[in-house]
């Protein structure tokens, strides 16, 4: 996930030492594999992490679900969580370590959540001071500001459980790499060798959503992915299954509470 990580390795998993620390990852393109997905296995942090990107996608995997995280969200894992991460095409984005002790009082389960312009021009701020020891007085207040800051952050619903059953796996990444892919219930119960009304229990079994439920999500996901890369409206709606640009602009609007244009407004404008 960048350079950052390997000379503050150590440091991230120390409790003593600064209560906050920040790194900021502009990413390298050029070293990165396009296309391809790179995986880190099953680990955990002592400290709780908040990671957000700013191009690129995770996909975040933990004992509760995994979860798609597009460009300019941020997601939320608290200390000693064990996870497993995803990354897809080159990325580059920001994020905090925090020490156990300053983690009262946020999520105590993975999320994601909202991010503004003042969190990300703090995280920016005491990336600068990353390798300290110790902090100034000016740098702890300001880091006391992020934490107050973070501590208001809204929590987003742009969770996308996904099943474990390898074979409703098989399906849920096929309809992932083409959510245009309209196909029947049951043709991809007969893709997987089960029945309809079995394809459709497990489905809600391992992920609480119908098998059109969760495939609405993902096609929500994906689509966020694709306006905040800056790619149009109706060229989104047309490769992620939509009849029409209208018709996926009210899905948006009904899921997300406001049309595209208007939620990557503020992506746009800090991006």
């Amino acid at each position: 996930m960048g350079s950052w990580h390997e000379p503050l390795w150590n440091r991230i998993e120390r409790a003593d030492g600064p209560p906050v620390i920040a790194y900021w990852d502009e990413g390298d393109a050029a070293s990165e594999q396009n296309g391809e997905t790179r995986t880190h296995d099953w680990h955990r942090h002592l400290r709780g992490q908040l990671y957000c990107i700013e191009s690129g996608l995770v996909h975040a995997r933990t004992r509760y679900g995994s979860w798609l995280l597009p460009p300019h969200r941020a997601g939320w894992m608290p200390p000693g969580e064990l996870h497993t991460v995803s990354v897809s095409g080159p990325m580059s984005g920001w994020g905090l370590f925090l020490a156990p002790d300053v983690c009262a009082g946020l999520p105590d389960r993975p999320c994601v959540l909202g991010t503004s312009e003042l969190l990300r021009a703090l995280v920016r701020r005491a990336s600068e001071w990353a390798f300290a020891e110790r902090l100034q007085p000016g740098q702890e207040r300001l880091c006391a500001v992020l934490l107050d800051e973070l501590h208001r952050a809204p929590r987003e619903p742009l969770h996308l459980p996904m099943p474990v059953d390898r074979r409703l796996l098989r399906i849920a990444h096929a309809v992932l790499k083409a959510p245009q892919d309209n196909r029947s219930l049951e043709a991809w119960a007969e893709r997987a060798g089960l029945s309809a009304r079995s394809l459709s229990r497990l489905f809600r079994s391992e992920t609480a959503l119908s098998f059109a439920q969760w495939r609405q999500q993902a096609r929500l996901s994906r689509a966020l992915e694709r306006l905040a890369e800056g790619m149009p409206v109706a060229q989104v709606a047309e490769a992620t299954g939509y009849a029409s640009a209208s018709a996926f602009i009210a899905m948006f609007r009904r899921a997300y509470g406001q049309p595209p244009a208007r939620y990557f407004e503020r992506a746009a404008a800090i991006g």
